[in-house]
């Protein structure tokens, strides 16, 4: 049982009962070396297929990452080309507004200038003699003067306007300076 050791005497060893044996698979006395070789490659192989894997699953990562990072910069360009549109089309907007507010005040000039002309049109021809006349007829009744109630009368041939140009007044001026060196030399 003990295998090599050999133990002088007769009374067997005693196995301690806490005693638990290490299992070390290289000192394994019922291991198969051959089987074991096998699973060395098979442990290579395996290092090899989990590096490949991890390699794989790395790239799929990466590019999954990238792929991510695409879609984020489409849908980051989608909304801006959105938020530049809106803001044209707002702009537009506006411009349209003012361009109707612009044309509303032009219909309104125009329909005052119109009433404008029809009434400087009736004022003109209410200024005419030949309506003041008839209006004066029929509104308040009266009548054009007869020979027999006119009056003729003459006026003396003095010019009543004044200029509107001040007249410069010699004659005082040189009166003064008469008065002033007359009272010198006397």
């Amino acid at each position: 049982m003990a295998g090599s050791m050999y133990q002088y005497g007769t009374s067997p060893r005693k196995i301690q009962p806490e005693y638990n044996p290490k299992k070390n698979p290289k000192n394994n006395p019922y291991r198969n070396p051959k089987r074991k070789q096998t699973n060395k490659k098979k442990t290579k192989q395996n290092n090899k297929n989990i590096k490949k894997i991890k390699a794989e699953e790395k790239q799929r990562m990466e590019q999954l990452k990238k792929e991510k990072k695409i879609h984020y910069q489409n849908i980051a360009i989608i909304i801006s080309m959105f938020l530049i549109l809106l803001t044209i089309s707002y702009r537009n907007s506006l411009i349209t507004e003012k361009f109707n507010q612009i044309q509303n005040r032009k219909q309104e000039l125009s329909a005052l200038e119109k009433t404008n002309g029809q009434t400087e049109i009736n004022i003109e021809s209410s200024l005419n003699l030949k309506s003041l006349e008839k209006s004066a007829k029929k509104q308040l009744g009266m009548q054009k003067l007869e020979n027999d109630q006119k009056v003729y009368i003459t006026l003396p041939r003095k010019d009543y306007t004044e200029s509107a140009t001040p007249e410069i007044e010699t004659e005082n001026t040189t009166n003064w300076l008469k008065d002033l060196f007359a009272k010198l030399f006397k």
